[in-house]
């Protein structure tokens, strides 16, 4: 914490400088804050957050928490996180391959690619997981279309969420069905990217149809993007090789047959499909947008999820039962000849291939209390049956007739064994996992102005994870790891202490914890890497301050936070082959200063400004045998966490005017930091310039013009290897026009 006071005063100095050249360079705020700018009236309205599992003013919550408004998503003509997210304090983004780009929170990573095992944040919707217990298939990047808002909880959130929350979590909260009104909308972009040979575009609709007055409503959301590739891969001749397309249903149901009942249904389905990844290989060209490979790299990814919740009052307290099926699918493939060179015996270029499905069950009930009262209470259970099976291997084509015209060279034994389907290599992986938990918060307030609140978490998990590396071309040993059932139970603790003289001032003192449970490396059979990893866990010390210091004009919120990550797992390679495994070793120390301004000078004009300061840092010796020294020192940088993220936005609208025309400027800043544990290369260390605006045509009828990376700045988003890594997309200028029946 001592780092903590001497960056203080200098990030205080910077955001007021940010502030006095608003003019010029604009920057842009996911609403961090407890109050912003509503759309059509321009009156002042707080921001509710289910942070705590229950509805709470943002400046109410002793914690770090932003909300990214359906206004401000809607300004910055969001589509996906790489839109919005590295907009909230804290936050970096590791924007890799669709579906499995992962959000970084306060530094807590060891890879900027995507985490071997649990990822370090959380992901919900509507509070129901997304990510499942253990390695996650799929990521979802939830389109930004009709989403009401994004919250960010920052720090540790393993007492309500569980595991997999290690620096944060991100809950996505998406519109349910209205039963009170008619309403619909619709989206239509379409945008141009340097370097790209044809057009984006997006189409989204919505309809909401109450069936019953006041009572049973059904929701439903449907859309299409694609997003053109801008990449050349020159081994395959294609020009912009990456193009994306996603493909998004989604439906709720409203049901309130009583004044304090509320039975809701949300089913959602989204897909991404990937032609050729989206790495380059820098070689000696610093700033190249191309990739080299013999055979597209395609990703397929898509999510199901299917939820049904009761919302019960009782008078005394409230009830709620959450119940959700989620189904996920990834299919993949690489191409190993860029490092292997083409096949010799097949003159065929060597895939890795990986094809996974998991299926997760969830069930969680709670009790919270209503009222105004000093004390407030909730308490709960939740249950999660997780079943995952995936296949890696090696694909050749030919290599079977191979096999079958040389039997020699394979001790006799037959293509159809060692090499079905000309897989040379093939590793299956299982897994079963069940957790059982309970959790609860108690608070009391002293004096209407003091709130203690303590909170815990119990949990069990049980695990039966199977190994198999099946007979194989390269005549290594079979192998059949079945270790049984591996349990983990433990004790989650949460602490906080507010201060509350005003609604206009909160301070407040906070310890939290996160965790992470254990697995098995995949390729460690064929690679003689370790077999098992074990769980992490992490520690966060905040204080912070929220201040609305002139009503409806100025706000002002700042925390510091000291996050000690304990028995971290690292995500290693190994070298040539480059198979990914996961060790504990080390840990690490983060601290941190997080602040954000909003000001509001006239009616028609908002700046808002969010500035972190961010010092991770291993603490001890994290092994690896393939580097020198025997692993990483104490003092080494985390991959990905950079110092300094800044990030203002300034906003204009003429409210008076009929055609309520509006201009944004956006701007944010990432500074350098490693790509990844002893890698030379850096992301970071740029600047981007998005500008929006628009006008009204008529009653719910906008259309608006943008531009993203307004100044074609290039940037490495991430690398797992200092050779190869994913950059930022050209400057893209587009046009939107957007309908909401009102």
């Amino acid at each position: 914490m001592r780092t903590i006071v001497s960056q203080l005063a200098g990030a205080s100095i910077l955001a007021a400088a940010a502030m006095t050249l608003a003019s010029t360079t604009a920057a842009a705020q996911a609403a961090p804050t407890a109050a912003s700018a509503d759309a059509d009236a321009g009156s002042e309205r707080e921001i509710v957050v289910t942070a705590t599992k229950r509805d709470e003013a943002a400046s109410d919550v002793a914690g770090s928490v932003s909300a990214v408004t359906q206004e401000n998503l809607q300004r910055l003509n969001a589509q996906s996180l790489s839109d919005y997210i590295t907009r909230v304090p804290g936050v970096v983004f590791n924007d890799y391959q669709p579906g499995v780009s992962e959000v970084v929170i306060r530094g807590v990573a060891s890879t900027t690619y995507h985490e071997a095992n649990q990822a370090t944040t959380g992901y919900y919707i509507n509070q129901i997981p997304l990510v499942e217990p253990g390695f996650p298939l799929v990521i979802p990047d939830i389109d930004a279309f009709d989403v009401k808002q994004v919250e960010v909880l920052r720090g540790p959130q393993g007492t309500l969420f569980g595991s997999s929350s290690l620096g944060g979590a991100v809950n996505y909260v998406v519109n349910e069905a209205d039963p009170t009104r008619l309403d619909a909308g619709a989206e239509g972009i379409v945008s141009s990217t340097r370097r790209a040979g044809e057009a984006s575009y997006a189409a989204k609709a919505m309809v909401n149809v109450p069936l019953v007055d006041d009572k049973l409503a059904v929701r439903l959301v449907a859309l299409q993007r694609y997003d053109a590739g801008y990449l050349d891969n020159v081994g395959t001749g294609e020009k912009g090789s990456n193009d994306l397309r996603v493909r998004g249903l989604r439906g709720s149901v409203i049901w309130q047959p009583g004044a304090t009942t509320k039975l809701a249904a949300l089913a959602m389905y989204q897909e991404y499909d990937l032609d050729d990844q989206t790495y380059v290989l820098f070689g000696d060209n610093p700033k190249t947008f191309e990739r080299n490979t013999n055979v597209d790299e395609y990703q397929d990814t898509e999510i199901q999820l299917y939820s049904l919740r009761l919302d019960q009052e009782l008078g005394f307290a409230n009830f709620t039962a959450i119940g959700s099926y989620t189904q996920k699918k990834a299919d993949l493939a690489f191409d190993d000849s860029i490092f292997l060179g083409i096949d010799a015996r097949t003159g065929t270029p060597q895939l890795s291939s990986s094809t996974g499905k998991s299926t997760n069950y969830y069930g969680e009930m709670r009790l919270a209390s209503s009222g105004t009262g000093p004390f407030t209470w909730l308490i709960g259970a939740n249950y999660t049956k997780l079943r995952s099976d995936s296949t890696d291997g090696a694909r050749l084509d030919g290599i079977a007739d191979y096999i079958d015209a040389n039997p020699a060279d394979f001790d006799g034994q037959p293509s159809s064994v060692i090499a079905p389907g000309d897989l040379l290599r093939r590793t299956v992986s299982t897994n079963r996992v069940r957790e059982i938990a309970a959790f609860g918060e108690l608070a009391y307030t002293f004096f209407d102005q003091v709130t203690l609140t303590l909170g815990g978490r119990v949990f069990q998990y049980e695990s039966r994870p199977r190994l198999q590396f099946l007979p194989n071309a390269a005549l290594i040993a079979p192998f059949d790891y079945q270790p049984g059932s591996q349990k983990q139970s433990g004790f989650v603790p949460k602490v906080s202490l507010a201060y509350k003289p005003s609604d206009r001032f909160t301070l407040y003192g906070l310890y939290s914890e996160g965790f992470r449970i254990g697995g098995v490396n995949v390729y460690s059979a064929a690679s003689g890497t370790p077999l098992t990893f074990g769980s992490d866990s992490t520690q966060n010390y905040e204080v912070g301050a929220k201040f609305e210091l002139v009503p409806g004009a100025m706000s002002f919120d700042i925390a510091a936070f000291h996050i000690k990550w304990n028995d971290i797992q690292s995500r290693l390679f190994t070298p040539v082959t480059f198979d990914a495994y996961t060790v504990n070793g080390g840990g690490a120390k983060i601290d941190g200063v997080e602040l954000s301004l909003v000001f509001r000078p006239t009616a028609n004009l908002t700046y808002s400004a969010n500035v972190t300061y961010n010092d991770a840092r291993l603490s001890g010796l994290l092994p690896d045998s393939n580097a020198a020294g025997g692993g990483y020192a104490a003092g080494t940088q985390l991959p990905g966490a950079s110092d300094w993220i800044i990030a203002n936005q300034l906003d204009w609208e003429l409210r008076s005017s009929p055609l309520r025309p509006r201009i944004g400027i956006a701007h944010r800043y990432l500074s350098a930091a490693p790509v990844a544990f002893g890698a030379t290369l850096q992301k970071g260390d740029y600047s981007l310039v998005d500008l929006n605006a628009a006008i009204r045509l008529g009653d719910g009828i906008e259309a608006g013009v943008f531009a993203k990376n307004l100044f074609d700045t290039y940037g490495i988003l991430n690398a797992p290897f200092s050779f190869a890594g994913s950059v930022t997309r050209p400057r893209t200028i587009g046009a939107n026009l957007r309908f909401a029946l009102r």
